[in-house]
């Protein structure tokens, strides 16, 4: 009956565009998970420029909200008459369901039912930490140094009012480090309602997990989370001054169950990020989304994520939704070309290059530029310390760890510190973008990549160079005072240039 119903399915118009590897999961284990997107093209929030941000995210998921409620009304009736397990991602018009052949043909014929991809399951990389003395305290670490934070402190400026948030392999929210500057702690007491999501609903790296599924309160299954986030927020208030701006607060979502990810993981969190809701996911409020996300991970197409459109989608959504998006490059240096990993080339993702204490790059540091389903971009953006960075682990401790998901939790913490400088700011990742370019200290690379020579600012190496956000603060107020204009480079970046007519990349 299983090889009746998959001829079925390959002979209907719509399901002609299944992807082989939904046929083949069918064919081995009698169902498959699914994302099901709608024909009708998703909607894009349109932007607010003039309001306060969080008039503006809420603008953006209720105009979200409506347009793929209306665009998947018969799908989720469907879905629902079949007593069939689905999550609705109005975030990108897309429905997640686990379905058998039966079932698949069903949906398959609906009206309105556009590309049905698989929910392939995503193992990371994750570059583990390595302990260091567990609580020996070590002042300002050099990273955050080295980006002149403590010279933001200097003028007052420590991240208060920003909410930052992480999606990762989890969060110990009761590190000594990261305890107070959680947006559940208040007074002695935690209340995960609105701060905390756990996108894991199936353990599906095989074998036990420390978290379970469906934590109720943040946990980590890793330590890749709480190290990223220590960079951003930490402070023990005991000489551990891990975190850049250590009065921001944050929330988090686990997205990844022990480095394993799916595309609907990562999208459950984008989507709560823009609507945070309680533990049981009711009562979304955007009112209480956060002004910056980090991004330290990547969905490679060598490992199942071939259809990043919708990706792209979920990110376009939440910049034009007024929060920036602050991603990792990836680790897959030294050649050209090597910033291929969704979202890291995207022109809504900031992305950020790795380097060492002497500002020289890391030779894992993945170049530009950056392939965008065959948009060449400009990438990456920008550079901060990846290499040797001392940040919080789980059990209280401390630990080294190096990648570029290290350095993209410094730009994150340095666009915090500049939105507690002017508040002005929340809402306008172009307007920190452009900021944080500009103001970035010049490296220059004897590799050249393509259209992006190496011995010209920007570079496909270093981007516009090292996160200053110093140099940034000094520049905020004449910045303010004359208007923001991004550069042209930044302007050439948002449009790319076509993979079949650039350059090719140097290796």
């Amino acid at each position: 009956m299983l090889s009746v119903l998959l001829s079925l399915l390959c002979a209907s118009a719509t399901a002609g565009t299944l992807p082989a590897e939904v046929h083949d999961k069918l064919a081995r284990d009698g169902q498959v998970e699914v994302l099901i997107r709608a024909s009708a093209p998703s909607a894009r929030p349109v932007a607010m420029a003039d309001a306060d941000f969080v008039a503006r995210v809420t603008a953006a998921a209720s105009q979200l909200r409506r347009h793929s409620a209306a665009n998947q009304s018969a799908l989720l009736a469907r879905l629902s008459a079949l007593g069939v397990v689905h999550r609705h991602y109005w975030l990108v018009d897309a429905v997640w369901a686990r379905l058998d052949a039966g079932q698949l043909e069903q949906v398959a014929r609906l009206p309105g039912v556009g590309e049905i991809i698989l929910d392939a399951r995503l193992p990371m990389r994750l570059p583990p930490p390595v302990p260091t003395h567990a609580k020996a305290a070590r002042a300002v670490e050099w990273g955050v140094q080295r980006i002149g934070a403590p010279a933001a402190w200097a003028r007052g400026h420590f991240g208060q009012g920003v909410v930052i948030a992480g999606q990762d392999t989890g969060y110990e929210w009761s590190h000594p480090a990261l305890r107070n500057s959680y947006r559940g702690w208040n007074n002695g007491s935690a209340n995960h309602d609105y701060h905390w999501r756990d996108a894991v609903h199936a353990l599906i790296g095989g074998g036990s997990n420390p978290c379970g599924v469906n934590a109720p309160a943040p946990c980590d299954d890793h330590n890749h989370g709480t190290h990223t986030m220590g960079t951003m927020v930490g402070d023990d208030g005991a000489g551990n001054q891990i975190g850049i701006a250590p009065q921001a607060r944050w929330i988090a979502c686990r997205n990844m169950e022990r480095g394993n990810g799916t595309v609907a993981m990562y999208l459950e969190c984008m989507q709560w990020f823009l609507a945070p809701t309680d533990l049981a996911g009711n009562n979304p409020d955007p009112g209480k989304a956060p002004h910056i996300i980090n991004n330290s991970w990547g969905c490679p197409p060598s490992e199942g994520c071939t259809d990043v459109g919708i990706l792209r989608d979920a990110v376009d959504a939440l910049r034009a939704a007024g929060i920036l998006m602050v991603v990792s490059a990836g680790n897959s240096g030294p050649n050209c070309s090597s910033i291929d990993t969704a979202p890291a080339p995207y022109a809504s993702s900031f992305s950020v290059a790795a380097s060492q204490n002497n500002d020289a790059i890391a030779a894992f540091s993945s170049r530009g530029p950056g392939n965008d389903g065959g948009v060449l971009r400009m990438k990456p953006d920008i550079t901060a310390p990846g290499v040797g960075i001392r940040s919080s682990i789980r059990g209280g401790g401390y630990g080294n760890s190096s990648g570029t998901s290290m350095a993209g939790p410094h730009v994150a913490g340095a666009a915090a510190l500049l939105m507690s400088a002017d508040p002005r700011l929340k809402g306008h990742p172009d307007r920190v973008e452009a900021l944080l370019r500009s103001t970035a200290r010049p490296l220059t690379s004897a590799q050249s990549c393509g259209a992006f020579p190496g011995n010209l600012i920007p570079n496909a190496v270093f981007g516009h160079g090292l996160l200053d956000v110093e140099a940034a603060l000094d520049r905020l107020l004449p910045l303010f005072r004359d208007g923001f204009e991004a550069e042209p480079s930044a302007r050439k970046q948002a449009h790319g240039v076509s993979a079949s007519k650039g350059p090719a990349a140097a290796s």
